[in-house]
């Protein structure tokens, strides 16, 4: 599942909650078509949205990948702590935090 547009806008200006609008409701969510409505807060340039959204893409997938927590307690119980680290592991390989 693809990082929704205002999910990683949130990431911004945190100290400032609501301090976006839209210029043309009809336009889209897009940053250009994003307006600032709240004094200090700022648009992020495209480069630190799409960094934003690469980190928060790569924790969300990270997070649907572990096994649930019941399924690793499991896995604790009948293979010990060993084989749960390597199961665990394999995530963690397969989405690095950059």
């Amino acid at each position: 599942m693809e990082i929704d547009f205002q999910r990683v806008l949130f990431e911004f200006n945190k100290d400032t909650p609501d301090w976006y609008g839209w210029i043309n409701p009809e336009d889209g969510e897009v940053l250009s078509n994003v307006k600032v409505v709240k004094d200090g807060a700022t648009v992020p340039t495209q480069e630190q949205f799409d960094s934003k959204k690469a980190e928060l893409q790569v924790q969300q997938d990270r997070a649907f990948a572990y096994p649930s927590i019941p399924d690793q307690l499991d896995d604790i119980f009948h293979n010990g702590l060993d084989a749960w680290k390597a199961t665990i592991q394999e995530t963690k390989d397969k989405y690095p935090k950059g």
